[in-house]
């Protein structure tokens, strides 16, 4: 299948004995430039997607659809693995399976499902967490979806800062039951959590956030983990370029003192301006 190489590489990290960082990304440019930096892996983030498709919090206002096809967007500008955060797979059980089914023809390398009850409940100001049982059914459902082995499904907990560790535990060996290929946590705070967490379980492990005590990356490999995320700081860098860039003009700036930009070799780089060049030679006839 065209992207099974890709998750194929996603499951080398899974497999391997060392522990990365994913590259952020969210739209054709930004994989571009994570790829052409040497990231083995793209994390494409709820928070993010919603940012970049909506331009609105991470609230669970974006569709299934509308991610995919941000997905698909950065499955043709680039070659790159990306891990999707696909929440909490758009619904019940049968709506995972379609999400995964979704996010796997979309390109995904891997995706997460989450037990984490979303929207969030009427009159309820605290996250909440749906049942054991019903994160579970989603897991076997994920798993049920996928019609390429080699899409990777994780399953994803919160547990440890919504209930408890011991919580996030139980969830967690429940979905490694069920055959998912990783285990990824949330709000894991401490080292001692995290060992407890990979001693009582077997798959390796992706952090979401995670304290300034659990950022040695050796130490992570020790524990199993073979992914840390590192937040989604390219966004908002590209966020505050925006605002300055807009602010500069609407004050008067002259184009051409503006600061910051983006220089041409790295826009034609970004662009694949060669290739275009060499394919119009190629199709159309023309000089390179």
């Amino acid at each position: 299948m065209a992207f099974r190489s890709r998750r194929e590489k996603l499951r080398l990290i899974l497999s391997g004995s060392a522990c990365i960082h994913p590259g952020s990304v969210y739209d054709a440019i930004s994989i571009r430039i994570a790829e052409d930096l040497g990231f083995p892996l793209g994390m494409f983030g709820g928070s993010v997607a919603s940012l970049a498709v909506l331009g609105d919090p991470d609230i669970t206002l974006i569709t299934l659809t509308e991610l995919a096809e941000q997905m698909r967007r950065m499955s043709r500008a680039a070659s790159l693995p990306v891990l999707v955060d696909a929440d909490h797979g758009y619904g019940n059980a049968l709506n995972v399976r379609r999400t995964v089914q979704e996010l796997e023809t979309a390109g995904a390398a891997g995706l997460t499902i989450e037990d984490t009850l979303l929207p969030a409940a009427f009159g309820e100001a605290k996250t909440q967490l749906i049942s054991l049982e019903e994160g579970v059914g989603k897991m076997k459902a994920a798993l049920d979806g996928r019609s390429d082995a080699s899409l990777v499904i994780m399953g994803r907990t919160g547990a440890a800062s919504i209930t408890s560790i011991e919580d996030a535990i139980r969830r967690a060996q429940a979905y490694e039951a069920t055959g998912v290929d990783a285990l990824f946590f949330t709000g894991i705070k401490s080292r001692a959590e995290l060992e407890a967490v990979a001693a009582a379980t077997r798959l390796p492990i992706v952090l979401g956030g995670a304290p300034e005590e659990l950022s040695a990356l050796d130490y992570l490999a020790s524990q199993r983990v073979r992914i840390a995320l590192q937040g989604h700081a390219p966004i908002a860098a590209a966020t505050q370029a925006v605002y300055e860039t807009q602010k500069a003009l609407r004050e008067g700036t002259a184009p051409k003192a503006l600061r910051g930009l983006a220089s041409s070799d790295l826009t034609t780089r970004v662009m694949r301006e060669a290739d275009v060049k060499a394919r119009s030679a190629d199709f159309l006839g023309l000089k390179k």
